[in-house]
Order: structure tokens, then sequence, then C-alpha cells
């Protein structure tokens, strides 16, 4: 395919996510569902089913309101939506992550609004590092497998994990590649950019890590030189095509992320040398940066700072979905840190519910107006 076939690729993947999940099914696949933010895809992969992403949608809400109240994360809201109303019908299970209390109301309100799709829970420790920690984690992964097997009558191999693992390593690999690459490629826009990173949770790993190695293999050394204003996003989702569009319209271009759905996925690697749910244990201990990841000293701060120096971003902008918790506590202190080093910092809310992003384009003018 030729770089242009790619990107459509991309994004008709990242577009139609139940046109994947129909297909899966139709091939006789088994697909379990994966809510935000860190499910353990590779003991899915490894047990021959197929991991795909839950992350809601923008959409209007009606039936999920019956089950959260008004002031909770649209992205668990449009997830349960789509499940009351049978997007996801077909899938063999679902797994929620416990690492916010919207999640672990999704989960709870999930086996009464969707009974037909199991929900299985994986209960992450805060304190996930040492000894204890780690054997938290990897109980957490132990449950996991046995609802699986049970769910789906999959079974769970040691030796497949490993290769699972390999698998999912390339992929972090090929995708921090990919991200070093996007800030010397001023042609491709804010939704081209953010369909290569959406498309990861809805296309098999092998197969996305196969054309994202095609489209940098078709890629030359690029410029950084352009016309558009570097900035860097941060946030949980930055994927609303209006808000994307308000982006390169007013010619600010992304060349860093420290985005939930985006770079912070890929940033570690399961280690080598261990029993793979050992390892895949170990994973989990090292990550960090992250909002909804406990840690003391709260370093994701001046990673962020530091991240849009390095990559010659004029100022940060905020993407924050409304309602979640752990970005809102975050703000202050984030833009504490920014403006420590000169960095402008803007703030944009959104919801899974927006359908007019007028009051964000012009606080997106407004602060170009500052960068310039």
């Amino acid at each position: 395919m030729n770089t242009q076939e790619l990107f459509e690729t991309f994004r008709d993947a990242a577009a139609h996510p139940k046109k994947q999940l129909d297909a899966y099914l139709a091939a006789g696949e088994k697909v379990v569902l994966t809510a935000p933010v860190y499910v353990p895809e590779e003991i899915i992969h490894a047990m021959g089913l197929v991991p795909m992403g839950a992350w809601g949608a923008d959409l209007p809400l009606a039936r999920s309101k019956e089950y959260f109240p008004a002031f909770i994360c649209s992205i668990m809201q449009s997830i349960l939506e789509l499940g009351i109303r049978g997007e996801y019908d077909g899938a063999s299970a679902i797994v929620i992550p416990s690492l916010c209390d919207s999640l672990k109301c999704l989960g709870e309100n999930w086996k009464y609004a969707v009974p037909t799709i199991p929900f299985i829970p994986m209960t992450y420790p805060q304190n996930r590092w040492g000894e204890v920690g780690t054997a938290f984690t990897k109980a957490g992964y132990e449950r996991v497998i046995a609802d699986l097997e049970k769910a789906t009558g999959a079974k769970f191999d040691e030796e497949k994990l490993t290769a699972s693992i390999r698998v999912y390593n390339r992929h972090n690999d090929a995708m921090r590649r990919l991200a070093a690459a996007l800030p010397r490629h001023p042609e491709v826009t804010a939704r081209q950019r953010s369909d290569l990173f959406k498309s990861a949770f809805f296309m098999k790993k092998e197969t996305h890590t196969a054309l994202v190695e095609e489209l940098l293999g078709q890629w030359g050394e690029g410029s950084q030189a352009g016309e558009k204003v570097p900035v860097m996003t941060t946030g949980i989702l930055c994927d609303s095509p209006a808000l994307l569009d308000i982006f390169d319209e007013l010619g600010l271009r992304i060349v860093a992320d420290d985005v939930a759905a985006e770079s912070r996925q890929y940033r570690t690697d399961t280690p080598d040398g261990l029993a793979p749910l050992d390892a895949l244990s170990e994973k989990f201990a090292r990550m960090g940066l992250c909002s909804v990841l406990y840690h003391p000293k709260k370093e994701r701060l001046e990673y962020i700072a530091k991240t849009a120096k390095e990559k010659g971003a004029k100022g940060v902008i905020v993407v924050l979905t409304k309602f979640c918790d752990p970005e809102e506590f975050d703000y202050p202190l984030l833009k504490k840190a920014c403006s420590a080093t000169g960095l402008p910092v803007a703030l944009v809310e959104v919801d899974r519910q927006m359908e007019d992003f007028e009051q964000a384009r012009t606080l997106l003018e407004a602060f170009k107006v500052m960068l310039v």
C-alpha cells in the first residue's frame, strides 16, 4: 500500500470499530473487550482471543443515565450506552480495570445493564512496587485468566504468553518510533495522527504493527519545518474529529503527547528473564507517568514540561475529559510545572456528548495568539 492507502486503512479501523468486531465474529474469532486504561491484553492474545478496545464513542446518552450520576466521566457512560444498545453484541467478555472510581462503577453497572457479556475485573494495586505489589498484580492476572477460561472456553498456556509478550513489545517499539517520527512530518493532520493511535485498539497487534512499520519504511527523514505552531497535548482521550479539525484549521501541530489513549500506552515493555506472568507483573510495577497510576512525587508533571521543551512545543494543551478526577487533580500541579519552564498551558474541557466546539475554538484561537 502507498502512504495514502495506509492512512485510509487506519482511518477505517479507527472510525468503524463495529465493522472490525463484526469481521472478527464472522471469521469465527472470539473477541474480548478491553476498557481503559491498562488491561493485560497479552494474556487475552495468548489465549487465542482477540482483544478489542472499548473506549466509548461520541454519542447522545440515554439508558446509561439510569445507572450513572450526571457527574461521572462520559467515557464510562458511553461504553455502557454502547453495551446497552447492542453495539458490542457477540463479544465473549469485557475486562475492566479498577484504576479509578468511575471504572469501578462501570464494572458493577455492566453486570446488570449488559448481562449477556460477562464482566471480568482486573484489580490493580495502587502500591504496585516490590514483592507485595507484584504479587497482588499477579493474583489479579490469575483471576482474569480463570474468568476468561470460564467465559470463553479458551485455555491459558505460559509458552503462548511468552510469544504474545514479544508481539506486544514489538508493537510498543513500533508505536514509540512512530511517535518520534511524527514531529518530522507536518503534513500529517491532527485527525490522521489520532487515527494512527486509535486504530491500534481495534486491530490485531500483529496487523497494526506491520502497517505502522510499512508506513515508517515509506517515510524519509522528513523535516520539522512548516508554518504550523507546535504544541503538546495531554489528557485521557483526544480523538474527537471536531476538535482535531480545529487544531488543523488553526495551524496547531501536535509534536508530542501525553495522552492515555495514545503514547502513554507504549512507554513500558515487559522485561525479559522472568516467568511470563511475573514479567507482566513487573511491567506494571515499572509503569508510571500517568494520572491513574499512583506515584507520590508526581514525576509525570515534570515529564510533560520537559518533553514539550525537548520536542519544540511552544505550549501545552490539556484536553480534559469532564469529571475525570485523576486528571483534574493533576491540572494545578501541571500548570505550575509548565509555568516554571515558561510554557503556556491551555485547558480544553471535553466530553463524549459534545456537539458544539466553538467555545474550544475561541480558547484555542486565543492560545495560538499567545504562542506566535
